[in-house]
């Protein structure tokens, strides 16, 4: 995980104000702070949407602040903030396909439409045909793909995150840039 400033933040030091409730919203003014871009951008490659990451981060904070109680400090905060933010993409993306009738066996094109509809993406032609490759993957190729691919994720932090061994994950990683690759080898 890129850290957006210079320096990390001590989350030891953050858990304590979250823990006090005489500074508990300073702390979590902090953590909003600290956390929102990264999440932002980890749940805009989910969702594409400007609007719809915006929406959807405004739910991990909604989530992360009436669960904070419940944090047991077993991982990162940093690594709960994630799980939750993908938790909260896969929902906001699930409620999607049932708006638009779509079951779940069904590949992600609306996504396609989503992103060849924002306003807000800059890209080139290049880029664009990346995004629809990677719209191409299964859920969970795409994730692993994309956190290790733009994120520079470690694969430690993704199992801790996903859930899932190191091993499932190289594989997962392995298969997605295999077909990423033939998308991208076809013609315009």
């Amino acid at each position: 995980m890129k850290p957006n400033s210079t320096e990390m933040i001590d989350e030891e030091q953050l858990l304590k104000e979250l823990r006090n409730p005489q500074t508990v919203r300073n702390g979590f003014a902090k953590l909003v702070s600290e956390y929102s871009e990264r999440l932002y951008w980890q749940i805009r490659k989910m969702v594409l949407s400007h609007d719809d990451a915006n929406d959807v981060l405004q739910d991990v904070f909604i989530k992360v602040w009436t669960n904070l109680d419940n944090f047991r400090g077993e991982s990162k905060l940093s690594t709960w903030l994630y799980r939750i933010a993908i938790n909260e993409s896969i929902t906001f993306i699930n409620k999607k396909r049932t708006q638009n009738n779509i079951s779940l066996d069904e590949d992600d094109s609306f996504l396609i439409h989503t992103l060849e509809s924002d306003t807000y993406f800059d890209g080139d032609e290049a880029q664009l045909k990346l995004q629809k490759a990677i719209l191409t993957l299964p859920e969970k190729q795409r994730l692993v793909f994309q956190m290790k691919y733009f994120e520079e994720m470690k694969y430690d932090d993704m199992s801790e995150i996903l859930g899932t061994s190191v091993g499932a994950l190289k594989a997962s990683y392995h298969h997605a840039v295999r077909k990423v690759e033939k998308y991208l080898e076809e013609p315009l």
